[in-house]
This record gives C-alpha cells, sequence and structure tokens, in this order.
C-alpha cells in the first residue's frame, strides 16, 4: 500500500492544546477516516517549535482526501483545527489542514531495500 508522510506547523503557543485535543478524537471522525481509506495513520509532534509530521498508508491520497472531506464530521473537526497552525512551512491557499499539508519525499525504505538486495543475491 501507498505510504505517504506529510508535514504541518502548529502554533507554538497551541502545542498543548494541540496535543490535547487528539488524545481522544471524536469516535465518528476516527470511523470516517477509516471507512475513508486511511490507514496506518499517525501524527508526530516536535513539542519544541511545533513542526507535525504526518504518515498514512493509503490506496490513493487523493482519493481518502476526497472521501473525508465529503464528510460532515471532517468538516466539523478541519475548522477546530484551522485555528492550531501556522501558514510557515505549508501552503493552504485557503483549504482546512488536512488539505493543505505538504508532502514529503520518500528517499530510503529500509524494508524495499532489503527485499532488493535479498532479491539480487538469491
Amino acid at each position: 500500500m501507498p505510504r505517504y508522510c506529510f508535514r504541518l506547523q502548529v502554533r507554538p503557543e497551541r502545542l498543548a492544546e494541540y496535543v490535547e485535543r487528539h488524545r481522544a478524537v471524536w469516535p465518528d471522525m476516527l470511523a470516517a477516516l477509516r471507512d475513508s481509506g486511511w490507514h496506518n495513520y499517525s501524527l508526530f509532534l516536535d513539542s519544541g517549535d511545533g513542526l507535525l509530521i504526518g504518515y498514512v498508508e493509503a490506496e490513493s491520497l487523493d482519493a481518502a482526501q476526497a472521501a473525508m472531506a465529503a464528510t460532515e464530521v471532517n468538516r466539523r473537526w478541519q475548522a477546530e483545527m484551522a485555528r492550531f497552525f501556522t501558514g510557515s512551512g505549508i501552503d493552504t491557499d485557503g483549504r482546512p489542514p488536512d488539505e493543505g499539508f505538504r508532502l514529503l519525499t520518500e528517499v530510503f525504505n529500509l524494508d524495499e531495500q532489503l527485499s532488493r538486495t535479498d532479491s539480487e543475491t538469491a
């Protein structure tokens, strides 16, 4: 399954509140993510400067994002989450945070290289 990594920037003065909000995400939001094709989704936060790194697996990130955009719970969640983010390091063009993040390019994957090495030596 394709892997995606992205970054956003959380406002430093809102770090504690952002973390607290993610301790118990709304059950209907969790179900919507699952039902929209988001798998193995994690967020990692640098509590020093607010750099947020997200990781998700999806058959198609575009399709997963479109499916989430069609849900009422996601519209509510994104409206509440928008105030936590700065424009630094992202280009949201007025889009909600889950559509305005900057995708990162994967440059190394251990399993892929081991698999390639194993097949070359077999």
